[in-house]
C-alpha cells in the first residue's frame, strides 16, 4: 500500500472517529423507558418542529425557548428535571403527579428498582 492510499483511509477513519465521538457526547444518557413515558404526558414542555431545529414550549405559559440543535435535548432533561423536583414525589411503590396546587393529578406504579433508582438519579426524588 503506498503512502497516499494510507492516508486516505488514516484520514476517513478519523473523520469516522471525531463523528461517533460527537454524537455519543450530544446524546443524553438512557431514560427508564416505561416510567418516562408515563411522566412526559404530565409535563408541561414539549417540543415544537421548526425549520432550525426544535423550539421548547412550556405549554404553561406558552413560552419557547429555541436552543441550538445539539443542546436541545440536555435543555428539555434540565426543565424535566427541575419541573419534576418540584411536581414528583415517591411515596412506597407509586409516584404521585402533582399539579399547581399540590393536589395529586395521577399515581404511577413504579415496577421495579431499576425505575426507582432512574427516578432518584435523574429527579433527585
Amino acid at each position: 500500500m503506498n503512502v497516499k492510499k494510507g492516508f486516505f483511509f488514516g484520514l476517513l477513519f478519523a473523520f469516522f472517529a471525531l463523528g461517533f465521538i460527537a454524537i455519543q457526547k450530544a446524546t443524553p444518557d438512557a431514560k427508564a423507558d416505561r416510567i418516562y413515558k408515563e411522566i412526559k404526558v404530565y409535563s408541561p414542555y414539549k417540543f415544537e418542529k421548526r425549520m432550525g431545529g426544535l423550539t421548547i414550549v412550556d405549554t404553561r405559559t406558552g413560552t419557547k425557548e429555541k436552543p441550538n440543535a445539539a443542546d436541545a435535548l440536555y435543555r428539555m432533561d434540565e426543565l424535566d428535571q427541575k419541573w419534576g423536583r418540584n411536581h414528583l414525589r415517591v411515596e412506597g411503590n407509586q409516584l404521585h403527579v402533582l399539579g399547581e396546587n399540590n393536589q395529586t393529578v395521577a399515581k404511577i406504579f413504579i415496577q421495579d428498582k431499576q425505575e426507582r433508582s432512574w427516578l432518584k438519579k435523574f429527579y433527585g426524588i
